[in-house]
């Protein structure tokens, strides 16, 4: 079989909202909706991801958030915690505390508005990879950071052995065939309306593998 790193991951991750009330993280709407993912056999949830507007949480609500969904959760479903920043500081901050916190894994999201090279993306990685012994999915999202991370550059970070699985939600085809072809990452869809036609290459792949 063709096993690929964060293999463990692949299925449905969900990212999930970050409910508030009176300005306030909403704990009890927060239980509420992972014992839904649990029950409904979803392998994954991701806290404090795009769809947790992360961008508009304090660090501190960041953290208090993944803590919390990694409690709710005690160990019935996998939590992936968005720890992503642009700055590397703080990634590396959050990101440590999400895995004392028991996080099994760590959503981290380019650096946006920075726009750094491409060096610079593969740097801001691999300080992460080096400081954490999770596994890393390095979420790809042009769209709303500014830049793409190129396939060459992923591929370089997948040596990296904490780099697992890449969330790329560029919209771009041959990107994604062009990383799953060269590299044993995981790759998660970011974009749905790709999910079908990454699944025919995979198909295809296997196709001319029997």
């Amino acid at each position: 079989s063709m096993s690929t790193k964060g293999e463990a991951f692949a299925g449905l991750s969900v990212a999930i909202t970050t409910p508030f009330r009176d300005g306030e993280i909403d704990f009890a709407k927060l239980r509420e909706q992972v014992e839904f993912q649990i029950a409904a056999g979803t392998v994954c949830v991701c806290p404090a991801g795009t769809t947790g507007e992360s961008p508009t949480l304090t660090h501190e609500e960041n953290e208090r958030l993944v803590a919390e969904v990694v409690q709710i959760a005690r160990g019935r479903i996998k939590v992936m915690a968005g720890t992503g920043s642009n700055s590397t500081a703080e990634a590396l901050r959050m990101s440590r505390r999400a895995e004392k916190d028991g996080a099994d894994a760590l959503l981290v999201v380019a650096p946006y508005y920075n726009k750094p090279t491409q060096e610079g993306f593969y740097q801001h990685y691999k300080a992460l990879a080096e400081a954490v012994g999770l596994p890393i999915c390095v979420y790809n999202i042009p769209g709303r950071t500014g830049k793409n991370i190129e396939p060459e550059t992923i591929v370089r970070m997948a040596e990296l052995p904490n780099i697992a699985l890449v969330k790329e939600a560029t919209g771009l085809m041959d990107q994604a065939s062009q990383i799953t072809s060269a590299t044993n990452l995981t790759v998660l869809s970011g974009d749905d309306s790709l999910t079908l036609p990454l699944l025919a290459i995979f198909i295809g792949r296997l196709f001319l593998l029997v």
